[in-house]
């Protein structure tokens, strides 16, 4: 009996370092988790495909060309060029993070950097107060709410250039609009784009007027994906119009507010159109930020500097992926899945 049990004891734990071993096997053979995904969805990779290839012409060649300038000395003296029917080729040099530290180190970056950040936040707040307003407003039933909201759009179904430059002659210290008005009130003349501080004002004003209609559409979506019934129960509750707005539309627009200003941030901290078309960063350099200090750096100064723009277009791009990251980081900390 004895040796019956042992046997079968034996033959217990080989089956079951048989059955281990198979399922070693088959564990081995088991495909990866990209392998089992491309062949799940190969439809929807190969859709995503051309887009991949595109945007890594259109953007990751450009974007990873630009690191490498940013690391070299090159300028139109030194990039290879062709004159005529010679072909000079080229002789920058690499430099490592000289550029870095150069432009840091100049006081110019700061003042830069200072008056982006204000110019962003200004912009990006009136814009979304303005926004949510108008979206509170329209959400509403009254007559001709329609023709509102079409008037209310019309700004961003105008392109950006045609506007500036509208508003540009609205502006004009001597023609303008806007000075004939005051001038009418006994008022005396604004120097719109003349003056640094008004120059600001003026810059704040017509992107504030380009960036409304999408904040007030994207809040106007967000306004009406709020089930009523919560409003009723509130009311019903005794909740006045302030407490309804406090406790229900406001955390009912909290995915949304997020995700536009995050948009609409990015947007404004690399807004060259308004800035060149409508004060060209003047006057002097009132107005310049980031953006369009490297466009000066690589397309106006001479020599022109391809290797100072690169970097300061390096430096915009490490600054936003910080902002980014940093966004990310809060709206998880609060409970948001972004």
């Amino acid at each position: 009996m004895a040796v019956d049990t042992t046997t079968s004891q034996s033959v217990a734990k080989a089956a079951g370092e048989d059955l281990a071993r198979g399922r070693s096997r088959r564990t081995d053979q088991r495909p990866g988790k990209f392998r089992r995904a491309v062949s799940t969805h190969w439809y929807a990779w190969a859709m995503i495909a051309p887009v991949v290839i595109v945007l890594g012409v259109i953007i990751g060649w450009p974007l990873v060309r630009g690191i490498y300038l940013s690391l070299t000395d090159a300028n139109e003296r030194n990039v290879a060029r062709t004159i005529g029917v010679n072909e000079i080729e080229a002789t920058y040099e690499f430099v490592g993070l000289d550029n870095y530290t150069a432009v840091l180190s100049d006081p110019v970056f700061l003042q830069r950097l200072v008056w982006t950040v204000v110019w962003t936040v200004a912009c990006v707040s009136i814009t979304f107060t303005l926004g949510l307003v108008l979206a509170n407003m329209l959400n509403r039933t009254f007559k001709g709410r329609g023709f509102y909201r079409m008037a209310l759009i019309l700004p961003w179904a105008v392109p950006g250039f045609v506007s500036v430059f509208a508003w540009r002659f609205l502006f004009n210290r001597d023609n303008g609009i806007l000075n004939k008005l005051l001038e009418g009130g006994g008022i005396s003349a604004i120097p719109w784009l003349d003056d640094p501080t008004w120059a600001k004002v003026s810059v704040i004003a017509v992107n504030v007027w380009l960036g409304v209609p999408f904040m007030m559409v994207a809040l106007l979506g967000g306004l009406q994906s709020i089930s009523g019934e919560l409003y009723e129960a509130a009311e019903m509750d005794g909740a006045g119009p302030w407490q309804r707005f406090r406790h229900i539309t406001l955390p009912g627009l909290r995915t949304v507010s997020m995700t536009v200003i995050l948009l609409s941030t990015i947007w404004t901290f690399n807004m060259f159109p308004v800035i060149f078309l409508l004060t060209r960063g003047g006057p002097g350099d009132a107005t310049e930020i980031l953006v369009t200090q490297a466009f000066r750096e690589a397309f106006i100064e001479s020599p022109r500097d391809f290797a100072g723009s690169a970097t300061w277009g390096v430096l915009i791009l490490a600054l936003l992926m910080i902002f980014a990251l940093v966004y990310r980081r809060s709206l998880r900390k609060q409970g948001e899945v972004w």
